[in-house]
């Protein structure tokens, strides 16, 4: 009896610990996020968004155009991009999905923050990819992990001059074909505007963010395509 009823306090305790602390949980998560689709954003504001504090994170995101649309590139109502839970979309088919799209307009030039999300090496990766307005010119990237290996795999989100290659690629070729950003093996050449470096020693990681980009990008082409129109 008295196993039970200490079994039976701490689960009652637990949960109303969970249920005090999720509010807190769901606004550092929403901030969290915030900061990763500014982190795509660094090189056209100027900024570094891990150094923002939570209150700067939340006048830069005053700014931000938030739409979201489905796999035919049409407007979804009633529902915020930032609501969008991309594990869950994931988890549906593709004609089915949500796409979350956050427009950031500067000094008159607009930028398209896209989400993407694969697999990598142990478990999920995730990224959000910034589009200049010419819907072609890449204008930064942030990357996340789940389980990726520290000094390895996890570089994506840590290494800053890794991410920084990402500016001024492209997502076409010069035949106008979409073939996303690749992240080559070795290296790429320096006049390949559709490739990155990959990270060494992390092989795995970079082929998944690579098929995720390609993948993930492309699930858009039906919007941005409505916006050349």
């Amino acid at each position: 009896m008295f196993t039970v009823g200490m079994t039976s306090i701490v689960a009652l305790l637990l949960a109303g610990m969970f249920t005090f602390l999720k509010p807190v949980h769901d606004t550092n998560e929403a901030l969290y996020n915030k900061k990763q689709i500014l982190g795509a954003l660094n090189a056209p504001l100027g900024i570094n968004a891990d150094d923002l504090s939570d209150e700067e994170v939340e006048e830069y995101f005053k700014k931000v155009e938030q739409l979201v649309v489905n796999s035919k590139g049409k407007p979804v109502e009633n529902i915020k991009a930032e609501k969008v839970n991309m594990e869950k979309e994931e988890k549906k088919a593709i004609a089915d999905r949500n796409l979350p799209v956050f427009i950031m307009d500067n000094d008159g030039k607009k930028y398209y923050v896209l989400s993407v999300r694969g697999n990598g090496l142990w478990d999920k990766i995730w990224g959000w990819i910034a589009i200049e307005s010419d819907l072609n010119t890449v204008a930064g990237a942030a990357f996340g992990h789940k389980a990726e290996t520290p000094g390895l795999g996890a570089e994506i989100k840590d290494n800053k001059a890794w991410k920084a290659q990402f500016a001024g690629e492209k997502i076409y070729n010069d035949a106008g074909e979409y073939v996303s950003v690749d992240i080559v093996k070795g290296g790429a050449d320096p006049t390949n505007v559709n490739g990155v470096d990959a990270i060494s020693g992390a092989t795995v990681t970079c082929v998944g963010a690579a098929v995720m980009l390609k993948d993930g990008i492309e699930m858009y082409l039906p919007y941005l395509n409505t916006i050349k129109k």
